[in-house]
Order: C-alpha cells, then sequence, then structure tokens
C-alpha cells in the first residue's frame, strides 16, 4: 500500500490515540495519512479544530473531503454554493502551508457531475488552485456505473493537471469495476479496503483491485509479495473480528475450491481449464470438495491429496458410501477430517484406536442454575477399560470434557486438542424437536484445526460422533508423522 488512511484524529479519542501512537512508527514504504473534511463554515481555517487536529496528527498525508454535489451544499451545509468553493480553497491552502501532501477528496463527485457539471468541476479548481496534490473523485452513494465514471474521469483529466484517484462504495456491487473503469481513463490512486469492508455495502474491495490491475490489467505497481494477500486478508478479518466471506474472489476459501465430477477432471488434466489464476500467486490454494455431486474424478484428487494410491474401483466405492451418507444427512464439504477418515477406513480398513461402551449424561437443575454430568466409558486398543466422568455447562460440554479425559489416560497427544467452534444445523425443520441435526466441530492442537461431522436425530449423539472422529484424526495423523491438514 502507497498510502495507509489512518482515521479521523480530530473525531475521537480512539482515533486521537492511533495518531500519537503512528508518529513513533517508521514505515518503510506507506505514507500514513490522516482524514478530515474541511473547515467549518463562518470559521477561519486556522481556527478549525478539525483542520488544526489534521496538522498535529504528525501524519505527512492528509486527505480532505469536501461537497461537490450542489444539492449537498444547499441542503446539507445550507450554504452558497460560491461559499462552498472558499471552505475548500481556504482547507487546502491552511494545510498546505503547513507543509502537507494533501489529497482532496471530491465527495459526491460522480453525483455531482451528472447535476451540475459545471459547479463539480469548480470545486476542483477551488482545490487544484489552492495547491492540492491529489484530485480524487467520490462515488459516494455507490450508485454510479461505469460509463458514468469514464465520463467522469475523461472530463477532468482534460481539464486538470494533477493526479487523480478514485474512491468508489459498492452500493450498486459496482466498486471493483468502477475503480478499473477509472483506471482506464486516468487514475493512479485507488481507494479502498482490505475484503471491501465499509460502511452499508462497503468500499471498493482492494483484495480484488490489486490482482486484478498487476496480473490482468498488466500495470506497475509497487506490491512487493502479491503471495501474501490472502493472508493480509484473513489478518484484517480476524483482527477486526468480522467473518471473512469464503467467496471472496482471488482471497476467499472457495474462489479456487471445486466440487462439479466434470470441473475436477478437466482441472485435474489442466488446471486453467476450471481457474481464472494460479491460486499460488495470491497466497490462495486450490481445493477439491467432495458431495454427492462429485465424481470419481473428484474423490481420486481427494485421495491423492491424502498421500494415497488411488485406484478407480476404490475410488468408486468412496464415493458410493459417500452419496449414501450425504443421502442421511452428512456433508463433507466442511469436514474434511471426517472425509480423511472414511477414505482410509475404506481402503486400509483402519481401526479406531479406541472404542465408546457407553455413556450417561445427567442434567440437574436447581432453580436457575442448570448443570449437566457426563460418565463415559471408553476401551483402548490392548482391551484396557477408562471409566470416567466430568461436569459441564451443558450437555455437549460435559460430554466433551469426560471424552477428553477418559483418552487422555491413554493418549497424552490429545491434551494439546481444544473445541474451536461447534455448529449444529437442523436438517429437517419439518420434524421440529425431532428433526435430524448435524453437528460440525473444529478442532486445534494449537498448530492447526481440523474439522468433523456427526449426524443424528439426538444432537448428542451427533455431537459424540464428531468428537471422537476429531480424536481419532488427530492420532492417526500423530501416528503417520504429520500435523492435521
Amino acid at each position: 500500500m502507497d498510502y495507509i488512511e489512518g482515521g479521523w484524529p480530530g473525531s475521537n479519542p480512539k482515533d486521537h490515540a492511533f495518531f500519537e501512537a503512528a508518529a513513533g512508527m517508521k514505515f518503510e514504504h506507506a505514507r500514513l495519512v490522516a482524514f478530515g473534511s474541511t473547515r467549518k463554515a463562518r470559521t477561519e481555517a486556522s481556527q478549525d479544530p478539525n483542520l488544526r487536529s489534521l496538522v498535529a496528527s504528525k501524519a505527512p498525508c492528509v486527505a480532505i473531503f469536501g461537497k461537490s454535489w450542489d444539492r449537498h451544499v444547499k441542503n446539507a451545509l445550507k450554504i452558497p454554493l460560491k461559499e462552498n468553493l472558499e471552505l475548500i480553497a481556504d482547507s487546502v491552502a491552511f494545510l498546505k502551508g503547513h507543509g502537507l501532501e494533501v489529497v482532496y477528496d471530491a465527495e459526491h463527485f460522480l453525483d455531482g457531475y451528472k447535476a451540475n457539471p459545471a459547479y463539480a468541476l469548480d470545486t476542483l479548481a477551488a482545490a487544484t488552485d489552492a495547491g492540492a496534490d491529489w484530485l480524487v473523485l467520490c462515488d459516494t452513494n455507490g450508485g454510479s456505473l461505469p460509463k458514468d465514471i469514464e465520463a467522469a474521469f475523461d472530463a477532468v483529466s482534460q481539464r486538470f493537471d494533477r493526479p487523480l484517484g478514485i474512491h468508489a462504495h459498492n452500493d450498486g456491487d459496482l466498486a471493483v469495476a468502477n475503480s478499473l473503469a477509472s483506471v482506464e481513463h486516468g487514475a493512479t490512486m485507488v481507494q479502498g479496503t482490505i475484503n471491501g469492508l465499509g460502511e452499508r455495502c462497503g468500499n471498493a474491495n482492494l483484495c480484488s483491485v490489486i490482482p486484478t490491475l498487476a496480473l490482468k490489467m498488466k500495470r506497475k505497481l509497487s506490491v512487493r509479495n502479491l503471495g501474501q494477500l490472502t493472508v493480509l486478508s484473513t489478518f484484517v478479518g480476524e483482527t477486526a473480528n468480522v467473518l471473512t466471506d469464503p467467496k471472496l474472489p482471488y482471497v476467499g476459501r472457495s474462489a479456487f475450491a471445486h466440487k462439479g465430477g466434470i470441473h475436477v477432471s478437466a482441472m485435474m488434466k489442466d488446471p486453467m481449464t476450471y481457474e481464472h489464476i494460479e491460486p499460488t500467486l495470491v497466497g490462495n490454494e486450490r481445493r477439491v470438495l467432495v458431495s454427492e455431486l462429485a465424481g470419481t474424478a473428484s474423490v481420486l484428487a481427494k485421495m491423492r491429496e491424502f498421500g494415497l494410491d488411488p485406484q478407480k474401483e476404490s475410488g468408486k466405492k468412496v464415493l458410493d458410501r459417500l452419496k449414501e451418507m450425504e443421502s442421511e444427512g452428512y456433508q463433507f464439504e466442511g469436514a474434511e477430517a471426517s472425509f480423511e477418515l472414511l477414505v482410509r477406513r475404506l481402503q486400509d480398513g483402519i481401526k479406531p484406536p479406541f472404542r465408546l461402551e457407553g455413556f450417561r449424561i445427567f442434567v440437574d437443575v436447581a432453580g436457575s442454575n442448570v448443570s449437566s454430568e457426563a460418565s463415559i466409558k471408553v476401551v483402548d486398543s490392548d482391551g484396557t477399560m477408562e471409566h470416567t466422568a466430568a461436569d459441564g455447562n451443558g450437555p455437549v460440554n460435559a460430554l466433551d470434557r469426560a471424552v477428553r479425559k477418559a483418552l487422555e489416560s491413554f493418549y497424552p497427544e490429545l491434551r494439546q486438542v481444544r473445541l474451536a467452534d461447534y455448529k449444529v444445523r437442523v436438517i429437517d425443520s419439518k420434524e421440529a424437536t425431532g428433526a435430524k441435526v448435524r453437528v460440525l466441530i473444529r478442532s486445534t492442537d494449537g498448530e492447526r484445526s481440523w474439522t468433523t461431522v456427526g449426524v443424528s436425530s439426538n444432537v448428542i449423539q451427533a455431537s459424540l460422533t464428531a468428537l471422537l472422529d476429531s480424536m481419532e484424526y488427530k492420532l492417526m495423523k500423530v501416528r503417520n508423522g504429520a500435523g492435521p491438514a
């Protein structure tokens, strides 16, 4: 990234604290940007708290927005059109007087240009004459079409000798398309966010803009390692605590996932038949999914992933069993650990290193307090039985703790394993409380994670199936000398 906008230092204590901390950071390439608005009406630029906070932020670059749509000037600011031009010019001149690089964001420019092109261009002239370094045309309402972008950029580039930029919102699901169209018509700055985060429908997704510019439009970018793009997308999602959409182009978990048997068969011969780029270019990976729609080619491809020597006969055997189980409610697209166990049980004839002899669940209710206790019997491969019990804040939690407690006495390596996620999906809601449920459990050993599935009309039984598969999978990987994938 050439520029990183850190927020509005004058708007709240959090953003103020951010710029205080960022002032001591050393940026190897990017320039830190502070964001704000033009001065308020009837306030001198030198006395405007917002402009003063931008200077005090110590950011080498500032981005300020001003009104470009006459409708906003009349109805939102409620000031004469000429006075708005003075707000823009005074604000830019004040910031340039402090030696700052100024990016002028022409808010609502695309709507303003359609409504009153002469006035919209006058707002850019006010910023340019005052010394703005960049003119950024904003599609703030996010409703413009690429043809609107092209016409506006052509008109602006003919009149102004300044670097141009685009700031596109995604309300029409065209933010990326509009950003790319702007580059074709003169823009050299594309503003956006990782994963398209932003208010309403979000901003232009830089995780789509960057690889398209670099790989498809052959633009020279300052990107050092495009292969870290998927890692960056995941990091931002986790840091912001916003679940990343698996269907995001380029960086999503499903971006290079293949399920249809015909697709997989062709792709195994030539990946480009169903992939528009090599996944590793953006740090992603190819995934072959299995379901009742899969063909033998998909199953054989997964078997190769597992390090097995696939035979067509064994692949058909696995496929038949897969379709049978999915008709019962199982789903293996998101539970590849359970699918690998299924394959190895059918191909290699592996047996579980333990078996469950039985379990009981006790639920005690005392007023508003509800507690659970699980009692379980487990036998290892040598026939040794472990009978133990554990409490929990619910029956599944108690069962989880009891299973781990029993198995850890046989297999100490299971002490590393903990439950990371637990999901229950009702398969047939017509049966109401007697419906079948599908339970997905994601487990981790601190280094890798894996997902298993269980299906039953009893949520406890479904949970137990997924739990036992999780433990067996970990032990299988330990025996094979590899961590979970």
